[in-house]
């Protein structure tokens, strides 16, 4: 492997995401930026996008001999599917393993605040995060959230399902293997954000979206782009690596509108997942009032600014149901309640109210 520019830009962005773990400097400049893409961007997920991003270009140089990357890139495109998928099935398991609903934020309070949803799960982040802790457990920063609280809840078959990412990476490696420098570009950030939203946020999440979707538009329409880029840039290296990867469908004598749909099928499935996500989210809504379950609770809780919201309430043996104004923005429902809950109860549940956000708040 011959150190180059792509090799050199890698090192780079690994060097940045050491920087932003040990200061925050840089925070100001690059938590605007990355807050678009990464699904309201934490200092996590900043390190790790980072160092992904560079670690891919790094490893794109890795193998001289040739690799057939078509089908490697399928493979990885399948395989991050199905790490979504079955990120989902790992909620609904963890749900009837617990009994509660479908259609609810559940919020450890073990270890500290750990909230996961079909919607955003952080089922594999808590396996990985519980990992992480025992063998950094003193260099974490506070800033950081492993979302380790949730790792008790974690159905055994969710440790099956994390073996998958290594092999997902592997494949993207390979699928990046003599690549036009702008599609190894492409490749690194699409896959940074597909192993981030598999992590944390899971199939309806913005990064998982950008991922899958990235690698599937380069995938199919990858000879274009770096078509438009080497004319813009007057590369002709480019355009000369770029006439190798030529997608399936071009130069196949289909007539105009087949060979149309071909390459934009991809905005098509994007707008289709788009409305699968707000489907589910505001078919389970709850726009009547929130259902808050405090399970195990302690003695005289006191639910802090909430209480003046409360519609009625009932304990049972090991529960107190509380009732909660619709009006209450739910993001800020689950923020507010996570310091009177704090070493209060074991964990609590939420039911959705995606109508809430309608009204223009957002925290």
């Amino acid at each position: 492997m011959k150190v180059n520019k792509t090799i050199i830009i890698g090192f780079i962005f690994i060097l940045l995401a050491g920087i932003m773990f040990v200061t925050d400097i840089f925070n100001p400049i690059i938590r605007p930026i990355t807050y678009l893409f990464l699904m309201g961007s934490s200092k996590g997920k900043d390190i790790i996008f980072f160092g992904l991003l560079g670690l891919f270009l790094i490893l794109s140089q890795l193998i001289d001999k040739e690799i057939d990357t078509i089908k490697y890139l399928k493979i990885s495109i399948v395989l991050g599917g199905v790490l979504l998928i079955l990120g989902i099935v790992l909620e609904i398991m963890f749900r009837l393993q617990l009994g509660i609903g479908l259609n609810t934020v559940f919020c450890s309070m073990t270890n500290g605040m750990s909230s996961t949803s079909i919607l955003h799960t952080h089922l594999l982040k808590a396996i990985l995060g519980g990992a992480l802790v025992n063998l950094l457990g003193p260099f974490i920063q506070s800033g950081i959230n492993t979302g380790v609280g949730l790792y008790a809840y974690v159905p055994s078959f969710g440790f099956l399902v994390i073996l998958l990412i290594p092999i997902l990476f592997a494949t993207i490696v390979l699928a990046s293997q003599k690549r036009p420098w702008f599609t190894n570009f492409l490749l690194a950030f699409f896959s940074s954000c597909l192993i981030i939203g598999i992590i944390d946020g899971g199939m309806f999440a913005t990064p998982s979206y950008v991922g899958i979707f990235g690698l599937l538009l380069v995938h199919r329409n990858g000879y274009y782009l770096n078509y438009i880029i080497g004319r813009v840039l007057k590369d002709e290296n480019l355009l000369k690596q770029n006439e190798l990867i030529q997608p399936g469908y071009r130069n196949r004598g289909f007539g105009e509108i087949r060979y149309l749909f071909n390459r934009f099928l991809i905005w098509f499935i994007v707008i289709a997942f788009i409305l699968l996500r707000f489907t589910v989210a505001f078919a389970g809504a709850q726009p009547d009032y929130y259902t808050v379950d405090v399970v195990n609770p302690t003695d005289n809780i006191d639910l802090g600014n909430v209480s003046a919201n409360v519609i009625d309430n009932n304990t049972s043996s090991n529960k107190t149901t509380y009732h909660i104004d619709p009006s209450y923005n739910e993001m800020k429902l689950i923020n507010d309640l996570k310091v009177p809950l704090n070493n209060s109860c074991e964990y609590y549940t939420i039911t959705w109210n995606a109508y809430s956000y309608l009204d223009g708040y957002y925290e």
